[in-house]
């Protein structure tokens, strides 16, 4: 469930920019949005950090498309989130007891400092690099390669980045102790 909250202005955008263009799209996730914050504000009392952030980039470079007929302030809003993520993670290192990525996931996970560290800084240059990537895209290709590649190719990055960090976690876990069988 938390998926679909996740990724609702993205697929709103997607299905718009199907069913209509640029802006209609722009429109759907402004809405959806606004949508996912207030779902997640009724259901918890509570809105992630990530929704709101996201939220208020919507609203101005969806505004700045809209209002000034212009479909690149809407592209540069998946770089600008990614850049803002990489810009907290790096401050992390240095700012609070620890790194952002541990605060995210320590209570699941038990791993050295350094591998933490590490682990968050990959995470940085993740961020900077799908954000370039995303610039690319945005205006070397068609708008229509564009709107595939922010819901697609995005997620398919995302997602090989998480099990290759996973390949790299799993080197680090200490072994799980396997029952003893008694014969």
């Amino acid at each position: 469930m938390k998926l679909l909250v996740d990724f609702f202005p993205i697929v709103l955008f997607f299905a718009a920019y199907k069913l209509g263009d640029i802006y209609m799209a722009t429109l759907a996730a402004m809405v959806g949005a606004v949508i996912q914050v207030g779902y997640t504000w009724f259901r918890t009392r509570k809105v992630e950090t990530m929704h709101l952030v996201s939220l208020v980039l919507i609203v101005v470079f969806g505004g700045a498309t809209w209002f000034l007929k212009d479909p690149n302030f809407i592209k540069w809003k998946p770089t600008v989130l990614n850049w803002l993520f990489a810009v907290v993670f790096l401050g992390s290192q240095w700012i609070g007891r620890e790194p952002i990525i541990q605060r995210m996931m320590g209570s699941q996970i038990e791993l050295p400092s350094a591998i933490w560290r590490r682990l968050n800084l990959a995470w940085t240059v993740y961020f900077v690099v799908i954000g370039a990537i995303n610039l690319y895209v945005a205006f070397n290709y068609e708008e229509s390669v564009w709107v595939n590649f922010k819901l697609f190719g995005m997620l398919g990055l995302t997602i090989a980045f998480v099990l290759l960090q996973s390949v790299f976690l799993a080197r680090h876990l200490a072994p799980a102790t396997a029952p003893i069988k008694e014969d």
